[in-house]
Order: structure tokens, then sequence, then C-alpha cells
């Protein structure tokens, strides 16, 4: 048994300059783990709850002191004693000491925290590597990095209404080869949006986020990056996207407003089957409301068969919404976030439900991150095979894609690059 001897928490800042929760475990054996969690900006309603103080006097409102207070003096002294190794356990008692739904009292970000920490200390406990201890002998397969090197929608101040463009280099022979071929379409990029003059500031991911007319000109310019960079578009490197189209949901109807459209459901769909079939596309995700499930079922029946449709408002790393949309034959894969559920268990029971269930599954960051690694580790122990953890820039970015390339490493001829 290697017992929890104590349990720290702090307020820290994420990536866009907001407070966010931070753990530190502490083991008998003087192993010491700490993990932060990230914040999301364009938010499913049915995440579990993101505890916040609303004290208008600091941060904006946005401190996480009560999330604070709530593992020191709530969950720290039913953990001390507790043995680190037994997830399931800990997990447990986290869901029993908030009692509600969606972990609105303890918060999603206190309960993560901690639930993290203690893996990452258990882990180190037991002298494995973090995948290896989640995943254990059979996590060998590395990622297929989804780069975001366009921003738009929530993530940018621009007037991109779809917000991500996402570059897939799978023609790549490994992690590290896709993650040279993304590097250097991100840079051709620029240097075309600078002789073009468009602007080269980035957006809360890391990509780039300048004044364009409409989503073709902005896809025009990837496919012409990726071609200057000297790879072949489709065979090498696919587009994808991230509508995040509850974003533009109301009154029933899709509002475009960078390309002056109004959309019904159905238009919504013909209009991602008609980017379908100009570009290569591959992976569609959130292309409808979280709330349209007859539209993102339509969406699945008429491009299912030719891109990958994911889930990510619609199921929020969530068991029971999985459930729910295959039993209703609605998209095709899932986004995993795990604030979006609140502790590692409920994570993993996610990612294997939709394992048995025929999904795909891609390991997501979320727009305000730390430098926490934690999905990398994640990614390769339940062989997600996709990843999606922004540009290849800005250090909470890159972190991700750091750590994986040392799993590839330390892995050596066991290392299996993921296929799409």
């Amino acid at each position: 048994m290697t017992a929890i001897v104590n349990l720290n928490a702090r307020e820290i800042l994420d990536s866009r300059g907001n407070p966010t929760v931070e753990v530190a475990v502490t083991t008998q054996s003087h192993f010491t783990a700490t993990a932060s969690v990230p914040s999301g900006a364009s938010t499913g309603s049915f995440e579990a709850c993101e505890l916040r103080d609303n004290d208008k006097s600091r941060f904006c409102g946005k401190g996480v002191l009560k999330a604070v207070q709530n593992i020191k003096t709530k969950i720290a002294p039913q953990l001390l004693g507790m043995d680190v190794c037994e997830q399931e356990a800990i997990d447990a008692l986290l869901l029993s000491l908030d009692g509600t739904e969606n972990k609105s009292n303890l918060g999603a970000n206190a309960t993560l925290a901690v639930s993290i920490a203690c893996a990452r200390a258990a882990a180190q406990a037991t002298g494995l590597s973090l995948y290896r201890y989640l995943g254990g002998s059979s996590a060998k397969v590395l990622p297929v990095p989804f780069l975001n090197i366009m921003n738009g929608g929530q993530h940018a101040d621009n007037g991109l209404d779809i917000q991500e463009f996402m570059i897939v280099p799978h023609g790549a022979k490994s992690f590290k080869e896709a993650l040279q071929m993304g590097v250097e379409v991100y840079h051709a990029l620029k240097k075309q949006l600078t002789t073009s003059r468009y602007r080269t500031a980035v957006g809360d991911e890391g990509g780039f986020a300048p004044d364009l007319s409409n989503h073709k000109e902005c896809l025009d310019l990837i496919l012409a990056a990726v071609e200057v960079a000297g790879y072949k578009p489709r065979t090498e490197i696919s587009l994808a996207l991230d509508v995040a189209a509850t974003e533009l949901y109301s009154e029933s109807k899709y509002h475009l407003k960078g390309e002056k459209r109004t959309l019904s459901s159905d238009e919504m769909v013909s209009y991602l089957g008609e980017l379908v079939n100009q570009y290569p596309i591959i992976s569609i995700e959130d292309g409808l409301s979280e709330n349209d499930w007859q539209g993102f079922k339509k969406l699945t029946k008429e491009l299912g068969e030719k891109v990958q449709i994911i889930g990510d408002d619609l199921f929020v790393t969530n068991t029971k919404r999985l459930i729910q949309g295959v039993q209703k034959k609605v998209a095709n894969s899932i986004l995993i976030k795990p604030n979006q559920i609140g502790t590692v268990s409920e994570t993993i029971k996610c990612i294997l439900q939709a394992h048995r269930s025929g999904y795909k599954t891609m390991i997501s960051h979320r727009s305000g991150e730390t430098e926490d690694t934690f999905i990398a580790d994640l990614a390769v122990a339940f062989s997600s095979g996709q990843i999606k953890t922004g540009a290849p820039a800005r250090t909470d970015r890159a972190a991700k894609y750091n750590q994986l390339l040392r799993i590839e490493e330390e892995l050596g001829k066991l290392a299996c690059f993921g296929s799409f």
C-alpha cells in the first residue's frame, strides 16, 4: 500500500491568463505529483460544472478559490491514508463527496485535478510511465496529431465562423515525422500569410487568426501551404474541421455571420457536404448543435461513410450521452476531454465504451490550457490513435507534443503510429 500523506491545492493561471486549479499529492514513500486542469471557451451545456468564485473583486469573477478550498477542507481529509494506486476507489470517493450529477458541489475542476495527481503519483510509486500505468503493456500506439493551424469562432477575433481548421499528417511513418510535417506546414502558412499581408497574430490554441472573407479562402490558404511545404494533400496531409456549431445555433437556425448566411439544419448538412466534396476533409467535429440530434443523424447518414463525424458538445465525454448517440446512430466518433466529466475513471469508462461501440476516440485539449501533459499519456494508454492539442506553437500546446516525442522514444521499436 502507498498511502496518501498530503494533498495540497492552489490557484494558478492557465494559457488565457485565467485562474485554474493545481493539486499536489504526496505519498508515504515520498513521491509527489502535481496536476493542473484546463478550461474551455466553447463549452457544451452538458459538461460537468467548472466551479468559479463569481467574486467580481478579483480576476473578473473567474477565481477558483472555492474549488481550492473544497480540495483542502472536504477532499483532503477523506483521501489521507488511502492507497494512491486505488484509482477507482479514489474517484468513487470524489463522486460520493460531491453527490451531484454534474460535480456542481465540489467542482469538476477540483475533482479532476485531484484524480489526475493521484494517477500520476501512483505511476511514480509503481515505477511506471503514466501511459503504461494507465494502459498496461498494450499501450504503444502514438496518435495522429490534428494540428489547429487556423483559428476562428470563439478561439479568435476574426470573421471565420468555423472554429478550427486543422491539418492531419496521416501519411507519416511515425509521430516524430508527423509532427515535423505539421510544423513545416505551419511555418509555410505563416510565410504565405505575411506575403499576402494578412496578420499573423494567433488565437487561443496557437493557430493563425487572419481576417478572411470566407471559409473556402481559409481552406485554400492551408492547402497552398501544404504544397509549399512539399507535401501532397489527401495522400500525406488532409484537413479537419471543428465547426463548434452550437455557438452558431439560435432559433433553430445556423448563423454564419462571416459569410452572411443563415441556414436550416438540412442546409447546414448540405453546406458541410459541399466542403467535403471540394476539399480533402477527413473529419468534422460538432458539425451541428448539441441539441440538433436529428441534424446530427442526417449528417452521419450522408457523410459518415466518407469522413469522421465527431461529437464533442453532443457527448461531453459522458458515457450515458454516448450510449444514447450509439442507439440513435448519431456520429461515429467522440472527442474525449477529461474536464468535461471530472475524473480519470469516468474518462476511461467513456473511452472504453466508445471502442466497444465501434466509435473512434480523439483525445483533446481545451482552449485554456496549462503545461500539464496528462492527455498525451492518456492518448497512448488507450490507443486512441488521434489527438488534438493545438498548433505546434505556445508552450501549453507544445508541451503535449513534446511528451509524445518522449513516449515514442521510450517505446523504441515497440512504438506504432496511429492510422486514420
